[in-house]
């Protein structure tokens, strides 16, 4: 098996952010000055369909612009085979993988992205209970209440609703949007995304959906179960 190294392609996954920014420079090259894309530029291209009003309607929460930016930060990573582990490896058609569920899903972009035919997920139910999931952005209680403006510089809370299970709502969908993105990515036209769900996030999670795949031509299908 050969070694590989750093600078091996295989031990990165796509380059989503370069992969987007070629499509735009092959749509609008008028828009790109010395390699770069002039966003100015773009803006007047596209000036009868964007949107540049602040206040519209949406899901939004704090730390939304963060997990967007996750889901196109390109993983460092390569998956390794296992033959001896396996069973039937010469003629099996199973593939399962073992690791961290978002690297994952990144590192699979290069071979599978438009070519998934269904995907099912069981997330994390949120009984709102500390929510706790190893992604850089997540927050501790003070940090959001500090933010959120219910507490002043010395912690000391400045209104009697502290709306506490706003913060794990923030929590669950700043954990579940970058992986939705990608999973969206790998699947086919015709593809389908099933999700297990208590009744905590339904409603989330039908809105995080209707952004990220769309409210027309995409079917979600929601198995909701008791906690």
């Amino acid at each position: 098996m050969k070694k590989l190294t750093p600078d091996d392609p295989e031990t990165h996954s796509a380059d989503v952010v370069a992969d987007n920014v070629e499509r735009l420079r092959e749509l609008f090259p008028e828009a790109f000055t010395e390699g770069r894309l002039d966003f100015e530029v773009l803006k007047q291209l596209l000036s009868g369909v964007l949107e540049e009003r602040d206040e519209k309607y949406g899901l939004n929460w704090h730390g939304k612009r963060r997990a967007r930016q996750l889901a196109l930060t390109p993983s460092t990573g390569t998956l390794r085979p296992c033959p001896e582990e396996s069973v039937d490896w010469d003629t099996t058609k199973n593939l399962m993988i073992e690791g961290d569920n978002l690297e994952v899903l990144k590192l699979l972009q290069k071979s599978y992205t438009g070519k998934v035919k269904l995907i099912y997920i069981d997330p994390p139910y949120n009984t709102g209970k500390d929510f706790v999931y190893p992604d850089d952005f997540r927050d501790n209680v003070q940090n959001y209440l500090r933010i959120t403006g219910q507490v002043d510089g010395e912690s000391g809370r400045v209104s009697s609703n502290t709306e506490a299970s706003g913060r794990f709502h923030t929590d669950w969908l700043n954990m579940m949007y970058p992986r939705l993105r990608l999973a969206r990515s790998l699947l086919r036209d015709d593809g389908l995304l099933m999700m297990s769900l208590d009744g905590t996030e339904v409603a989330n999670a039908r809105l995080l959906c209707d952004e990220l795949f769309g409210q027309e031509g995409f079917v979600l299908d929601l198995i909701l179960e008791e906690a």
